[in-house]
C-alpha cells in the first residue's frame, strides 16, 4: 500500500512538472524569433511579424502559449479559418497573397509555440 502511495504521488509530481506553460517570450524575444525555415520566414517577417511581434497590437505574441494555448484548444482547422477569413482585428489572409493554406498551418503552429523550428 504505501508503495503505491509513492509510486502515485510521484506520477503526480513528475504530470505536474510536464503540464507547466513556458513563460512568455520578452518583447526582445518575440521580435528575434523566426521560423526555421528561410521560405517561413520571409513570409512570417512580411505578414505575421508586425502584429504578432508586437505586445501593443493586441494579437497574441510569437510563442506566447498563455495567449495561444486557448486559441489552439479550439483546434488547428479554427485558427486555419479565422486566419483564411480575417477574424476580430486580424484582416483576412493576414495580408499574405501569397500564403498557401500549409503555409498558414505552419505559420500557425510557429506562432502558437507547437513546432521547434525557432531560430
Amino acid at each position: 500500500m504505501r508503495a503505491a502511495l509513492v509510486l502515485f504521488t510521484a506520477a503526480l509530481a513528475l504530470s505536474a512538472c510536464g503540464s507547466k506553460t513556458p513563460p512568455p517570450p520578452t518583447p526582445e524575444q518575440a521580435l528575434a524569433l523566426r521560423p526555421a525555415d528561410a521560405r517561413l520566414a520571409g513570409l512570417y517577417e512580411t505578414s505575421c511579424h508586425a502584429c504578432h511581434a508586437m505586445p501593443e497590437s493586441g494579437a497574441p505574441l510569437v510563442h506566447d502559449r498563455a495567449a495561444w494555448d486557448p486559441r489552439w484548444k479550439q483546434g488547428e482547422a479554427v485558427l486555419l479559418d479565422h486566419t483564411i477569413q480575417g477574424f476580430n482585428a486580424m484582416p483576412a489572409t493576414g495580408q499574405c497573397a501569397t500564403c498557401t493554406p500549409d503555409d498558414f498551418k505552419a505559420l500557425i503552429r510557429f506562432m502558437a509555440g507547437r513546432d521547434d523550428s525557432a531560430t
